[in-house]
């Protein structure tokens, strides 16, 4: 299990020792708490300066590790997205793979309608998130390894350290400020819905590529008012046209690239894409073939971790 130290990784490892499964659990941190991870057997191991040195035999990989912020250093998120993964491929040969990827991986520049699977990975991306992350998944599907690649959007739940707090984050006083009309559609995947997926991926014996969110897409004004009465946060929702928030955007990063941030700013191009148009995926193969059931959409719960 790579990335067993971040919110997605911490909760596949629960639920996989829950179910009575020997893990090996491996993150960048140096140690996390034994309860984040179920109690499973931990080693810290930066994936992205090599491959494990006397790495366990092991059944499958869950690989969850990986940048999931939307701004930084072109470098950084390729050392740790693309770099990583060849390095955990390496690691455990001949193990089935289990790649969480992003549906960040589809065309960014268009709307996202119910999109299958095979209209991913493109030739363009708006940042080197989407770009590492597509070119993760080649080298994924290129090394011959047993495989099966998840592509979650948007995932959210307890102990969220991103999605969440980015939405309580663009509160401003009484206003939530967000982009678009708010009545674009979206998909969006608990945390829970991802875990059973990678459950599943590790024990179908199928391989392939699924998209993997809960059970129907939302309106985006209708989520954003459920997140915001699950914190208990009174706020009217103001909604920026696209262009103008894009130009906006533009500017925030430029200012933040100047001072040498390394925090992405609040605003980036990439959120701006994401949120302003429709985002949702197709789950029908993961649903056929995988046996995958997922969850409808819930905030109840979501910030208790």
């Amino acid at each position: 299990m790579t990335g067993a130290s971040g919110f997605v990784g911490g909760a596949v490892c629960r639920a996989l020792v829950a179910r009575g499964v020997r893990v090996n659990a491996y993150g960048r941190r140096a140690a996390v708490r034994p309860e984040h991870i179920g109690g499973a057997r931990y080693r810290s191991w930066d994936l992205a300066r090599g491959p494990l040195q006397t790495a366990p035999a092991v059944d499958a990989v869950v690989h969850c590790a990986g940048s999931v912020t939307d701004w930084g250093p072109v470098k950084e998120f390729f050392s740790v997205n693309y770099d990583g993964t060849k390095h955990a491929l390496a690691s455990f040969p001949g193990a089935r793979f289990v790649h969480v990827s992003t549906a960040s991986v589809y065309d960014p520049y268009e709307p996202t309608v119910m999109a299958r699977e095979d209209r991913a990975p493109v030739a363009r991306y708006a940042n080197a998130y989407g770009a590492s992350k597509a070119a993760a998944e080649r080298a994924v599907l290129k090394s011959g390894a047993e495989s099966v690649i998840l592509r979650p959007h948007a995932v959210y739940g307890p102990g969220d350290t991103t999605l969440l707090p980015r939405v309580e984050g663009s509160v401003r006083g009484p206003w939530l400020l967000a982009v678009g009309t708010g009545r674009q559609r979206i998909s969006l995947t608990g945390v829970g819905n991802l875990v059973q997926a990678c459950v599943l991926a590790c024990e179908a014996g199928v391989t392939g590529v699924f998209n993997v969110t809960d059970a129907e897409p939302v309106v985006l004004d209708d989520a954003l008012a459920l997140i915001l009465a699950e914190r208990g946060v009174e706020a009217e929702r103001i909604y920026l046209p696209a262009g103008p928030a894009l130009a906006l955007a533009t500017v925030v990063e430029g200012v933040a690239l100047l001072a040498g941030a390394r925090r992405p700013p609040r605003l980036t191009r990439y959120a701006v894409g994401h949120l302003a148009v429709e985002r949702t995926l197709d789950i029908t193969a993961a649903r056929a073939k995988l046996g995958y059931r997922p969850e409808p959409t819930s905030f109840a719960g979501a910030y208790s971790w």
